[in-house]
């Protein structure tokens, strides 16, 4: 890369390469800002080789959110990336695009919009966000119940089950709302709807459903939840409502699952949430929320602001924020249509099929996903003696494959497994890549020795240096699954090192 520079320092020239510069010699400032100035071209430079060390996001099967758009989408993005979401009266079409997709996406949800209305809902960062907004309206709707019928209202609750992703618990802990949380099972990895509304009590502000588990993809039975709510707040007076979370499964039911009862259809769903970054199909940093009606969004948590032009009602966390993934949501909707929502994620299913049955064909692996849900494979080995899922994990990062490994939620935390998610970008072939690279590293396993052939003095010798480097089991406080994964890796090495010793 030619570069021009002002800069008459002795050491530059006066056309040189970035790398023949000084800028690639000085280290990279990391905490502190440089004191002078540099190139632009060299800035870029300088960083985009650090970046190269970043997985490919193409390959990051651990990830939901999309990973690549049309080029004319690009191009939309680009030229809106400077504009500010809230700056509604300088950017009133942006704005209406927001509503139109509010509106495209609450009706997509069956909610009851009368002729000439409007939905209720509103574009967020992405569900996280969306999640604490609808939070905040059950809780501050039970309050003010509470309080008119002159009862305490200082120790609100939510019943979720404890497979839900970490936004509820940020939710919980940040808003001082007490989570109870549904255990899970071996085989049994959802909520239970029995269970929930077991612990159902006059504090709680909803139940929270989850369509399409982070652990599994499956869908909760909302059907059967709102069923056993229902007759249950008949028999105590109580009006307790669920809030779904279809973060991932928002942009997947309505496509591939028309006839499924999860959303306004059922009379005590009141709010939904959805990521426009996953099967919306929108690259990372957009989520909506839509209420059932008006009377669902309690009016004080709704500001009015006029400093920016005109009166504008604002209900979010933040204040600023890019219009490009609104302006993205909406080329979606409209380019895509039904019909194109629908052959995308029945191309994911298909390639998720083709995935699963080729794991199942190693004879290796117990399936744990459902066919049902969100488009993903969840394995888990059926012999854990000799290594683990989380070796599995480590070995596919030499082949580029970014494949997590995890332990469940309490009461099943004895179970570990893989997770491959399929996106709109992994291909058949891929599929099929990635198949065989499972089996190469499996193979590449079992020719390691077994454990119990390991002398017992090398093991402890292992154990010692994992534990003096401070990240042993009482140090770290690891799982027992990171705990094995550590000390084979050190075991690894350690053989290296003899082999390297003895050639």
């Amino acid at each position: 890369m030619v570069i021009s520079t002002t800069d008459p320092a002795p050491e530059q020239h006066l056309h040189s390469s970035t790398f023949a510069s000084r800028y690639v010699r000085d280290p990279l400032p990391r905490f502190k800002m440089p004191k002078n100035s540099m190139p632009k071209e060299a800035a870029y430079q300088v960083i985009n080789d650090e970046l190269m060390l970043d997985g490919n996001p193409r390959l990051n099967l651990a990830s939901f959110v999309t990973t690549w758009m049309e080029p004319e989408c690009d191009k939309l993005i680009m030229a809106s990336i400077n504009k500010n979401y809230v700056d509604m009266d300088e950017y009133p079409v942006t704005t209406e695009l927001q509503n139109r997709c509010v509106n495209m996406i609450a009706n997509l949800y069956n909610a009851p919009i009368a002729d000439g209305e409007t939905a209720i809902g509103v574009g967020t960062v992405g569900s996280s966000e969306a999640i604490m907004l609808a939070g905040l309206a059950f809780k501050r709707k039970w309050q003010q119940k509470r309080k008119s019928q002159g009862k305490p209202y200082d120790k609100p609750n939510i019943v979720t089950g404890a497979n839900v992703q970490v936004c509820w618990e940020k939710f919980a802990r940040y808003f001082e709302v007490e989570l109870k949380e549904v255990k899970l099972k071996e085989g049994y990895y959802v909520m239970d709807p029995v269970k929930a509304v077991e612990l159902v009590d006059e504090n709680t502000i909803c139940v929270a459903a989850i369509l399409g588990s982070t652990l599994t993809g499956e869908f909760e039975n909302v059907k059967l939840l709102n069923e056993l709510l229902t007759k249950k707040n008949k028999e105590t007076g109580w009006d307790t409502p669920i809030h779904v979370d279809a973060a991932s499964g928002g942009f997947i039911a309505p496509f591939v699952y028309p006839r499924l009862e999860w959303d306004f259809r059922l009379p005590l769903v009141k709010s939904i949430n959805v990521s426009g970054h996953k099967y919306g199909l929108v690259y990372a940093g957009v989520g909506w929320v839509v209420w059932r009606t008006k009377e669902d969004l309690p009016d004080d948590l709704v500001f009015h602001i006029n400093y920016l032009g005109s009166d504008q009602p604002t209900f979010t966390l933040n204040f600023s924020k890019g219009s490009s993934q609104i302006i993205a949501q909406y080329y979606q909707l409209i380019r895509l249509g039904f019909e194109g929502y629908k052959n995308i994620i029945e191309n994911c299913i298909e390639h998720a099929r083709i995935l699963k049955e080729g794991i199942e064909k190693t004879g290796r692996f117990d399936i744990v996903s459902k066919d049902v849900g969100v488009p993903l494979v969840a394995f888990a080995l059926k012999d854990s003696s000799r290594y683990t899922v989380f070796q599995i994990s480590e070995g596919l990062r030499k082949f580029g494959w970014i494949v997590p490994a995890y332990t469940m939620p309490a009461d099943a935390q004895h179970i570990a497994v893989l997770r491959v998610v399929i996106r709109e970008d992994l291909s058949h072939s891929l599929a099929e890549r990635l198949v065989s690279h499972i089996l190469q590293v499996v193979k590449e396993l079992d020719s390691l020795p077994s454990p119990t052939a390991i002398p017992a003095s090398h093991v402890d010798a292992v154990v010692d240096v994992v534990e003096k480097e401070n990240i042993g089991p009482r140090a770290a406080g690891k799982t027992e699954g990171e705990i094995q994964a550590e000390v084979t890796k050190r075991w690894r090495r350690f053989v290296e090192n003899k082999r390297r010793g003895v050639c």
